[in-house]
């Protein structure tokens, strides 16, 4: 008898499992999966998805669906979200709160000018003139962690339309974040992970770059059989689409149609083949995001088939994928997890003309009648510096100066907001620093007391804030979207889970099927 069959019967005799103890003896225990897709799809809707399912192919949304876990109420724990909160919630498993990423821009309290979330003149870019790093995330993300917990052996890339979600997603520590350039068409990154970018990247910017194809490039329904599909044309007969792509913004409009779902896939697919991800026992992690909004940003009522159509092509990427994975590495040894932006860009209406209760809310005209107000009280003088969108930024010089503490002034501001027509809920900084009221749980969530006013207004469903000295404006809306989150492959048994989850749930998850330690900032449960 050999040593190790010895070693595996005296074991046996002790009351060990005997097969159990042959398998890690051999090496045969099953291990991580030696590669993570995390996937997110910008403005997925679940009853879009499921909606267009007799279109869709056996290889894509149909296998997710089918054979994956789906947790199918899944949600955000903080308010306001878009695209670049949401990947930063993602990947960090955590809320803005503490990963400080409250949305794709805000407003700098020292300049009074807004800035963007990956913004970073340190870094130059690289086939981009936009200068980038993701140091404003200021929480770990889940390839940070995989780095730390591997010794920096893991492969981790994001790969992305934009920029945002390119960095958020990739984290610090990755090895790069490619996204294409709105000026250029070009796959580009920033100096931040290297110095150059990856000859691959190179490569693939020679060949098959936007830029090479966007002149003969033509956006038609993909079939026949999405052009006649019923689901969103209930207003009668539509006209098949036919897009090109010019002018200025031509890059721009490209990134917001179903074609770049192609290219995020070639990119994916070159960059686990010329890196060696999922190569050896390393697990190694690929973040990549799809786009499933609007054409240009526009009404869905304006865009029927567009819709449709991205849909469509959206599972053939997503079964192509898996395809290539499943050939190159197998899905046994692939883990892919799938969830969706959660908010979705939504026309403005009308309500009016429908005799629907709306109305506006002019910030410049209530920011003058606040400064009457407070001045009033305390003497004339601007107590509110600036405004940006539905936050309120008070003057905390002129208060210091006149020595009235920042409480007495943010309970009387609140005070007469409350007043004000269209006006549902006002949030004071320190109200949403302190207070442990569920019913304002989200929006504490989403606030950070850098990046955020010292109020923000929360105005009825319906009502538009409306900035008068720059135009901008802003409806309310509280609807629900509601979207999935899917794991797929790994050994992962299908199973459909109704029970309601959070997206900061995801990261752990990933964390604990990988072995490593979940994002520092991370103090959510797994799902399983």
């Amino acid at each position: 008898m050999t040593n190790k069959n010895l070693y595996i019967t005296l074991l046996a005799i002790l009351g060990f499992n005997a097969e159990y103890i042959t398998a890690q003896v051999q090496g045969t225990v099953k291990g991580a999966p030696r590669l993570v897709v995390s996937i997110t799809i910008d403005q997925l809707r679940s009853d879009y998805m499921e909606a267009f399912l007799p279109l869709y192919s056996d290889k894509g949304f149909q296998k997710l669906l089918g054979q994956g876990k789906v947790y199918t109420n899944a949600a955000y724990p903080f308010t306001p979200i878009d695209q670049a909160s949401a990947t930063a919630a993602i990947h960090s498993g955590t809320t803005p709160y503490y990963n400080n990423i409250i949305g794709e821009r805000w407003l700098n309290r020292k300049t009074l000018r807004t800035v963007g979330c990956v913004d970073d003149s340190k870094f130059p870019g690289l086939s981009t003139t936009e200068t980038a790093s993701p140091n404003q995330l200021i929480t770990s993300t889940l390839g940070d962690e995989l780095k730390v917990a591997t010794e920096g052996k893991a492969v981790v890339y994001a790969i992305a339309p934009f920029r945002e979600a390119a960095l958020l997603s990739a984290g610090h520590a990755a090895n790069g974040a490619v996204w294409i350039d709105n000026h250029q068409g070009t796959w580009c990154s920033t100096s931040y992970y290297s110095q150059a970018l990856p000859l691959w990247v190179q490569a693939c910017n020679r060949l098959s770059a936007p830029r090479n194809k966007i002149a003969s490039t033509e956006w038609e329904p993909i079939s026949l059989l999405g052009s006649n599909y019923s689901y969103l044309t209930q207003g009668g007969e539509v006209k098949p689409f036919n897009h090109k792509f010019s002018g200025t913004r031509q890059y721009q409009l490209y990134k917001t149609s179903a074609l770049v779902n192609e290219d995020v896939t070639e990119m994916a697919m070159q960059c686990v083949s010329s890196t060696g991800m999922g190569n050896d026992k390393v697990t190694d992690l690929l973040c990549i995001t799809y786009y499933a909004g609007t054409y240009d940003q526009k009404a869905v009522t304006d865009c029927q088939l567009e819709v449709q159509d991205t849909y469509i092509r959206l599972d053939n990427e997503l079964g192509r994928l898996i395809d290539h994975l499943d050939k190159a590495i197998g899905n046994d040894n692939v883990l892919y997890v799938l969830t969706s932006t959660g908010y979705c860009h939504e026309e403005d209406v009308d309500y009016s003309a429908y005799k629907i209760p709306s109305g506006t809310f002019y910030m410049a005209r209530t920011v003058n009648l606040m400064n009457m107000y407070l001045g009033a009280i305390w003497g004339q003088g601007n107590y509110v510096e600036t405004t940006y969108r539905n936050h309120i930024f008070l003057n905390r010089q002129l208060l210091e100066t006149r020595k009235i503490s920042m409480t007495d002034a943010l309970n009387r501001s609140q005070e007469f907001l409350a007043m004000m027509s269209g006006v549902r809920n006002v949030y004071t900084s320190l109200q949403l620093l302190t207070s442990q009221n569920e019913q304002i749980q989200k929006v504490r969530n989403g606030y950070t007391l850098d990046n955020c006013g010292d109020i923000i207004i929360e105005t009825a469903p319906g009502w538009t804030i409306l900035n008068e000295d720059t135009q901008e404006s802003e409806i309310s809306r509280a609807s629900f979207i509601q979207f999935p989150i899917i794991f797929f492959g790994a050994g992962t048994e299908a199973e459909r889970i109704q029970t309601p989850v959070t997206v900061d749930q995801i990261a752990p998850t990933v964390a604990r099927c990988i072995r490593i330690r979940a994002p520092n900032a991370c103090s959510s449960k797994p799902l399983f």
